[in-house]
């Protein structure tokens, strides 16, 4: 009969105890520490903004990939790590969110706040103020000039009639129908929202209780705008244009003509300051001292202000005014009383 054999299995000694537990603790150790730098220096990215000395232009192309932003705001200073600011943008998975644009960063932000201004189209934006009696050739000149288009486009839509079809305006120009406001526009907006703007901010204040007054005054739309625009020019302040408006209301209705200079200087091709008794008498479409009535259209952009008062005349029976040199104008009601003003505050210059 075979003799049975048995193996011992060694037994750790204490020491090899103590030498395992500390190689698991060292490489567990380890592994915390190589999974927590990434997630260390991840933090320092997302909590430390950018530092930048001057204002910095970023440029977001349409359909540009996440790479390619990530790497312009890199070097533009704006992030310190393309990578991780791609990993933050998967994550929140906005990477498909970012809008194109010129953006413009002027200030210290944080990666998340950069992120969070692209996707929220944050873009830089030009404004231009058009005061009130502007005109539609001037408006073109300040858009080009602030880098909104060009003047001959403008040109051409304003003087195409399709273009003025589409926004329901049946007058031989855009005059009168641009509201003058401060607008900000995006860069690169083209000529036609431009003006489209514009024209859809009038549309806003013709609201239906004033076209019902215009109406109730035998004025169509683009006689309140004519009206309205010749007020505008005419009146110093806007105090006295309900006064300018009752002029201009009894002189229609006993059939006077108008005689208003602003009116006189647009139908001019080229106006040196100087008025004289040639202009007055020169034969264009808009001169009221030639023609009886309103002038064939608007002659410049009116306010609210000139729109208001073109409906809602003072309850006075002056038939003339005249410059008082204060930036006003003194009202009469007969030829006698006028011609006494015009010596008073006009000859004596």
């Amino acid at each position: 009969m075979a003799k049975r054999t048995t193996s011992k299995i060694p037994t750790p000694k204490q020491g090899d105890s103590v030498k395992l537990w500390r190689s698991v603790v060292w490489g567990g150790g380890t592994l915390l520490l190589f999974l927590a730098v990434p997630v260390v220096v991840f933090s320092v990215f997302m909590l430390r903004p950018c530092q930048i000395t001057e204002p910095r232009q970023v440029i977001i192309v349409s359909g540009q990939p996440l790479v390619a932003v990530a790497h312009t705001l890199h070097q533009q200073q704006l992030i310190s790590d393309p990578f991780f600011f791609r990993i933050l943008a998967q994550a929140r998975r906005l990477e498909r969110q970012i809008q194109a644009g010129t953006y413009r960063f002027d200030g210290s932000y944080t990666p998340n706040q950069v992120l969070q201004i692209l996707v929220a189209g944050r873009v830089e934006l030009i404004s231009c103020t058009f005061p009130e009696g502007v005109t539609a050739l001037e408006i073109a000149k300040r858009c080009s000039a602030s880098g909104l288009g060009t003047m001959q486009r403008y040109q051409q839509l304003m003087g195409d009639g399709e273009f003025r079809r589409q926004l329901h305006i049946g007058a031989a120009s855009l005059e009168g129908y641009l509201f003058p406001e401060t607008y900000h526009f995006a860069p690169g907006v083209n000529e036609e929202t431009v003006l489209k703007t514009m024209v859809q901010q009038t549309r806003q204040h013709l609201s239906a209780e004033l076209l019902r007054s215009a109406k109730k005054l035998e004025l169509d739309e683009l006689q309140l705008l004519t009206l309205a625009s010749i007020i505008q020019k005419e009146a110093g302040n806007e105090e006295e244009m309900p006064l300018i408006s009752a002029v201009f209301h009894n002189r229609l209705k006993r059939g006077m003509r108008l005689q208003a200079d602003p009116t006189v200087i647009y139908g001019l091709d080229a106006f040196d300051g100087n008025l004289t008794r040639k202009h007055l008498r020169s034969n264009t479409p808009y001169n009221t001292y030639v023609n009886a009535g309103l002038p064939r259209g608007p002659i410049a952009n009116p306010g609210l202000a000139a729109l208001q008062a073109a409906v809602s005349p003072a309850p006075e029976s002056y038939l003339y005014f005249v410059a008082s040199g204060d930036g006003g104008h003194h009202f009469s009601r007969t030829l006698k009383e006028h011609n006494r003003a015009v010596r008073r505050y006009q000859l004596r210059r």
